[in-house]
């Protein structure tokens, strides 16, 4: 039996990037892509960057110390797709949800995101490998 969507929405690809100045003279320049937010977190030391793809927004995604997990990722991958982002009402909530669904959250709590919203990822060793945030009011 199926049950009811977690989500409602893909809210963004992310794109982990070096520098995303640099990043921008392709996504912006090269490609004609309109930056709708750019937004420095502090609380999780990143540059977000999100750029209009009509029906969902293109997130750069730049760690913004020399210790952050992503320095790792692009030493190992380089530049390129790290996630997807699904709109969801309470983070929080489905993140308590997750366990029914043989699923966890990869940290306790959830994170701030762009525009004062609350996001977190899905543990990836749940989802078949695929990285997973969701993001929502709360």
């Amino acid at each position: 039996m199926s049950q009811p969507p977690l989500f409602h929405r893909l809210d963004h690809i992310a794109i982990v990037v070096r520098d995303t100045d640099e990043a921008l003279a392709f996504y912006r320049d090269q490609l004609g892509l309109s930056v709708l937010i750019d937004e420095r977190i502090e609380s999780g030391q990143v540059r977000l960057t999100h750029l209009d793809m009509g029906n969902l927004h293109l997130q750069l995604v730049q760690p913004l110390t020399e210790d952050h997990p992503l320095q790792e990722h692009l030493k190992q991958r380089g530049e390129g797709l790290h996630h997807l982002c699904f709109e969801c009402d309470d983070v929080k909530k489905t993140f308590d949800q997750l366990s029914d669904r043989s699923m966890k959250p990869k940290s306790e709590t959830p994170h701030d995101g762009v525009l004062g919203k609350k996001a977190g990822f899905i543990d990836p060793q749940t989802t078949r490998g695929v990285v997973w945030e969701m993001t929502g009011p709360q």
